[in-house]
This record gives structure tokens, C-alpha cells and sequence, in this order.
């Protein structure tokens, strides 16, 4: 029965996809939702405002936090151009593990090597005699290495999303780098549905389902080590796809209401309004600096057209932050979609 509803759920969040006018239109937030709970899973704080913020200011964000999801984003994007060219491989995985943890936290963990030393999983305080799981070993982590690399490009005996959480499960377990292997592990769930054809691009954000049951998502996956709970991790995985593929598709459906609602209220305008309301569907936090850089027009062409849409009360003015005092406008009504919680 698991099976049987992730199976259809995923199904009915590839049909939106392609139903959708522009399925890439919704690949930018969902990411970006992917990403920072991903990140918050391993202990970043952040907000999705921070985040969106961030982007529409262009540059590095200078909080770490923020940085980390910015570096979980580029990391997708990636592994997702890398992955058109290559299967599921350790080369691959070491591409993608370097970009995550450029220039933040870790980054002095050898970012894109595997590890040579042993590592172990507990509280800081903790030591490989009373840790909560100890990995394997550098050689015997090569050899098992080998072996999830081959068990994700095989012929398919199983099916494909019993497949993805056994990966998930082999590749946590193997924990081949000095850290980052959380958020890596989580990137892979998506480059393996999209590699089987499974996902047309990156619409699954499964990070949000694994952060709001995180003892139990670790639990799992220790109970699989201690004891060979493998239908239990199976079952809490495929639970967690098909209520986040539901999510994604409700989202999806409130999103492209709201995107020709603006569309319509724009209907007969001559100028580029319209674009933008594409720009606030993928960042629904934005600056003039955002418009000037996308639909390369002047600064005041970029005030002109945010006045259009502020008049309209599509957006409304967030206040100024960051260095210069750059000022923020804010599609409330596609942030509220975004950032609610899960039903």
C-alpha cells in the first residue's frame, strides 16, 4: 500500500509538471524549500526569507547560514547539468560534495575528497567506544563504495523507489566524506528520480517531511544498522514521498492561480509587468537590482515596473536591508504559499 500510493502521488506531481505551461517555473522555490531544510536538518539556521532575500540582492549572502543554502542550490544545480552526462557514480558525488561546502562550514573537511580517517556519529563529547554508530573503515568504505555505485546503475530488480531509499540508507550508512554526507545523501534521492526518468526536474522536496519527523527519520535509519529494520525504513521513506509529492502538487496548483491571476490583472499593459510576475513566481522577493539584471532594462525602468505591480497590490514594499540599504518588495500572497507549513 506504501508503494502503491508514492508511486501515484509521484505520478501526479510529474503529470502537473508537465501540465504546467512552465514547469521551471516552480524548480527555483522548490529548490530552494529542498535546500533549506536540508540545511536545517543538519543544524543551519536560516529562514526562507533570509534566503530569497539574499537572492535578490545578487552576491554572497554574508550570513554562513544562508550561505550553506545557497550552497545546497548550486550543488543541485550541479548535479543536475553533471548528471545529463554521467550516471550515479563517486566521481559525480565528489563534483557536488566540493560545491556544497565551498566557503562555509566544513569547508576544512577536505570538501570533494573521501575520507582516509574514521569517523563516528553521537554528540560532540561522544568517542568511536560510545558513539551511536561508527561507519565503516577507509578500505572497507571503498569497497562499499563500489558496491552502492553499482546497485544504483544496475538493471532494476526492485522497484525504482524501494531502490532510492536503500541508496539513501547505503550511502548514510557508508558516510564517505568528513561531513556533508546528510545533505549530500539528501541531493541524491533527487538525481536518482530524475536519472530513472522518474522526475522531470528537481519538484520533490523531501528534506521538509525528513526535517519534521527528524528523530524518527534518524531512528530509522539506526534501527536498519542495529537490528535489519529495512521494511520499516522502507515504509517511513515511501510515506515520506507521497506526502511531500502531494505537497508539491497542492503548492503547484495555489502558485500557477495566483501567477495568471497576476497575468490577468495585467492583461492589456504594454509594458514588461508581466515578467516580473514570472520573477516573483521563482524569488517572491525582489529589488530593482533583481529586475535591471533579468530583463536588462535601467534602473528607473526597473522602478517603473514595480510601481505598475505595487499599484496593483501584487507586491508590496518589505523595507531596506543589508549594505547600501538596498530596498525589498514582496509578492506576499507567493511567499504564503511557499512558506506555510505542511498540512
Amino acid at each position: 500500500m506504501a508503494l502503491s500510493n508514492a508511486d501515484s502521488a509521484l505520478g501526479r506531481l510529474v503529470g502537473a509538471g508537465r501540465l504546467l505551461r512552465d514547469p521551471h517555473l516552480l524548480v527555483r522555490p522548490y529548490v530552494t524549500r529542498e535546500a533549506l531544510a536540508s540545511s536545517r536538518i543538519e543544524g543551519t539556521q536560516a529562514s526562507l526569507s533570509e534566503v530569497f532575500q539574499a537572492v535578490a540582492s545578487g552576491g554572497s549572502a554574508p550570513d554562513s547560514s544562508v550561505r550553506e543554502v545557497e550552497n545546497y542550490i548550486r550543488a543541485m544545480e550541479v548535479g543536475v547539468q553533471l548528471l545529463r552526462d554521467l550516471p550515479i557514480s563517486n566521481r559525480a558525488i565528489r563534483t557536488i560534495h566540493e560545491t556544497l561546502l565551498q566557503d562555509v562550514r566544513g569547508r576544512e573537511r577536505r570538501p570533494g575528497e573521501f575520507r582516509t580517517t574514521p569517523v563516528w556519529i553521537g554528540s560532540p563529547t561522544d568517542t568511536p567506544e560510545n558513539a551511536t554508530y561508527v561507519p565503516p573503515l577507509a578500505d572497507e568504505m571503498h569497497e562499499a563504495l563500489r558496491d552502492w555505485e553499482l546497485f544504483a546503475n544496475e538493471e532494476p530488480r526492485l522497484p525504482m523507489l524501494v531502490r532510492c531509499a536503500l541508496l539513501h540508507y547505503q550511502f548514510e550508512t557508508i558516510h564517505p566524506f568528513l561531513d556533508g554526507n546528510g545533505r549530500l545523501g539528501r541531493l541524491l534521492i533527487v538525481f536518482f528520480l530524475m536519472q530513472q526518468g522518474r522526475l522531470p526536474a528537481p519538484l520533490l522536496y523531501l528534506s521538509s517531511y525528513l526535517e519534521d519527523h527528524r528523530p524518527e527519520y534518524y531512528e530509522r535509519l539506526q534501527a536498519v544498522r542495529e537490528r535489519g529494520e529495512l521494511q520499516q525504513w522502507i515504509q517511513f521513506f515511501l510515506t515520506a514521498v507521497a506526502a511531500q509529492a502531494e505537497d508539491a502538487v497542492a503548492r503547484a496548483e495555489q502558485l500557477v492561480d495566483l501567477r495568471e491571476r497576476y497575468r490577468s490583472d495585467l492583461a492589456g499593459s504594454r509594458s514588461r509587468a508581466v515578467e516580473v510576475v514570472d520573477l516573483v513566481m521563482e524569488n517572491p522577493i525582489i529589488s530593482s537590482y533583481t529586475i535591471q539584471r533579468r530583463l536588462q532594462v535601467t534602473n528607473q525602468g526597473a522602478r517603473n515596473l514595480i510601481l505598475q505591480l505595487e499599484r496593483r497590490e501584487l507586491i508590496e514594499r518589505l523595507g531596506r536591508f543589508g549594505r547600501g540599504g538596498r530596498q525589498f518588495w514582496v509578492a506576499s500572497e507567493v511567499f504564503t504559499v511557499l512558506n506555510r507549513p505542511q498540512a
